[in-house]
Order: structure tokens, then sequence, then C-alpha cells
């Protein structure tokens, strides 16, 4: 049996990743999955390890969606009042990963603008698809782990992601056969 420790030191890399995605964000994702983090310990520590990922990602979610309701919002009365935000500079993660093929740098440089177009185009993906398919294929979540998640139903991720791989296939097609993805 793991500890509750363990579990977040085990999805923390993970969630990060999906909540910088959602928001494009690298300090806005640290504080979702530090609240995520928090609430999962603080009210939920005391339920059974194997309820722990499906509550984690749902919190996640939950933050996630606060999240862009509040920046909406922001962006709303910013708007109205006639000022702009001003732009943070990203940090891209991409360029942050030590690259095994350095030696190779065409090869590095066709898995880093395939990499560029995947991160593109899941930002680009309708929230509710985008983390569908991040839970389902990136996290490895079963359906109804997704679906227990996201609070909704299990037919409901299954259309999110169809949609969402869908349209990440039209998306990444171009880059797959322009040469710009070659198999390891």
């Amino acid at each position: 049996m793991q500890s509750l420790d363990q579990f977040l030191a085990e999805v923390e890399g993970r969630a990060f990743q999906i909540a910088r995605i959602a928001t494009g964000c690298d300090q806005d994702a640290l504080d979702i999955v530090q609240e995520s983090m928090i609430s999962l310990v603080t009210s939920y520590s005391d339920k059974c390890e194997s309820n722990w990922k499906p509550l984690f990602y749902r919190i996640l979610q939950n933050r996630i969606t606060d999240f862009h309701r509040r920046k909406t919002l922001t962006g709303k009365i910013f708007a109205w009042i006639g000022l702009k935000k001003a732009d943070e500079e990203d940090i891209d993660l991409l360029e942050q990963i030590a690259d095994p093929n350095a030696d190779m740098p065409e090869l590095a440089l066709s898995k880093d603008r395939f990499s560029d177009a995947l991160i593109h185009a899941l930002e680009q993906l309708p929230a509710r698809q985008q983390q569908t398919f991040l839970l389902r294929i990136w996290e490895g979540l079963s359906v109804k782990e997704t679906a227990e998640a996201m609070q909704c139903g299990e037919g409901s991720v299954k259309t999110h992601l169809s949609r969402a791989t869908q349209t990440l296939r039209a998306h990444l097609e171009p880059h797959y056969f322009s040469g710009d993805h070659h198999e390891s």
C-alpha cells in the first residue's frame, strides 16, 4: 500500500503538464496542482487508496475550470474598463528536457517540431476534449475514472475523446507526412 505522499509524487509531474497545457502558463499550472494536492490531502486522505487517482483528477479538473472562469471574468472586467493584462513570458517545457538524440540534430529538430505541433494542437482543443484526451491518453485513466474526474457520463468521455483524436490527427497529419516526424 502506497502512502499519499508517494501518490502525489507520482502524479505531480503529469498533473503539472495537464494544467500547463490547459492554462498556458507555468505559474498558473503550479498553483493549480498545488491547490489540488492540498485539497486532496485535507479532504480525502482518509479515502481508500484506489479512490485517490480519480478524486485527484476531479479536483484538478475543477481547479482548471475555476481558473478559466476567473480568467474569463477578469478578461471581461479589464475589457470593460479599457485595460489589457500584460502577457507573461512563458517558459517552453520542451526546451527544458535534455535531448537523448543530441548527436542526431535532424532527428532532434524533427521531434521538436512534432512536439511543438502536438502541444499547440492540444492547446487549441476545446477544454472538455483537451482534458479528456489528457486524462485518458496522457494519464492513462480508464473511461470510468475519466468520467468520475470530469463529472460527466462515460459516453461523453468517449465522444470527447473521439472528437479530440480526430482534430489532433487532422492537425498533426501534415507534420507526420512532411518529414517532421520520424520513427525512433
